[in-house]
C-alpha cells in the first residue's frame, strides 16, 4: 500500500489548519504557500475534505478554511479515507469480488490482518497528536522547510533549478 500525494498533501493541509491557534479562517493561498502546493491542487483537496465534513469554508473578507471539528476529534483515518478511499494492501481486501480465491486464500488472512493493523494506527492518531508532535519538535523536517507565516518556501521548480546549479 502506498499513500498517494493526495493523502499526504491533504494531511499536510489539515495539519496546517490545525496549527492555527485562534481557529480563525485560513486563506487557501497561505496554506498553499506554506505547504508548497499549487492552489489548484489544494483547492481540489479542500473540496474533497469539505464534502467529507472535515473542513468548512468561510466566505467574505476574513474568509478561508477552518476545521469542521476540534483537532482532537479528527482522526487520521478519516482524513486518509476521505482522500484515498479504502486503504488496503491488495484489492481483495477492499472487495472480495475482486478475486475468485478469496474464500480459500491463506494469504488473504495476512492481508486482512495488516490492513486492520494499519487502520488501528490511523484510528489512534488525531490531528491534535500531530500538532503536539510539531510543537514538541518531532517534525523537524517541516520546521526546516518553514511553516511560519513569514517563511519563504522554495517552490518545486526553484528547488529543481538549484539542484541543477541554475539560479
Amino acid at each position: 500500500m502506498r499513500i498517494s500525494t493526495r493523502g499526504r498533501y491533504g494531511l499536510r493541509a489539515m495539519l496546517d489548519l490545525a496549527m492555527n491557534p485562534n481557529c480563525e479562517p485560513v486563506r487557501m493561498s497561505a496554506v498553499a504557500r506554506r505547504q508548497a502546493l499549487s492552489r489548484k491542487y489544494l483547492h481540489a483537496l479542500l473540496t474533497t475534505l469539505k464534502t467529507a465534513g472535515l473542513v468548512r469554508g468561510v466566505r467574505g473578507a476574513g474568509g478561508g478554511f477552518v476545521l469542521a471539528r476540534p483537532p482532537a476529534e479528527i482522526k487520521l483515518s478519516e482524513i486518509l479515507h476521505a482522500l484515498e478511499g479504502p486503504l488496503s494492501l491488495v484489492d481483495c481486501v477492499a472487495d472480495e469480488r475482486f478475486c475468485d480465491r478469496t474464500n480459500h486464500c491463506p494469504a488473504r488472512h495476512v492481508w486482512l490482518t495488516l490492513a486492520g493493523a494499519i487502520n488501528d494506527v490511523l484510528e489512534r492518531f488525531t490531528l491534535a497528536d500531530l500538532v503536539a508532535l510539531e510543537n514538541e519538535g518531532g517534525a523537524k523536517e517541516s520546521r526546516n522547510r518553514g511553516t511560519s507565516k513569514n517563511a519563504r518556501i522554495p517552490t518545486p521548480a526553484r528547488a529543481r533549478r538549484r539542484k541543477a546549479g541554475k539560479k
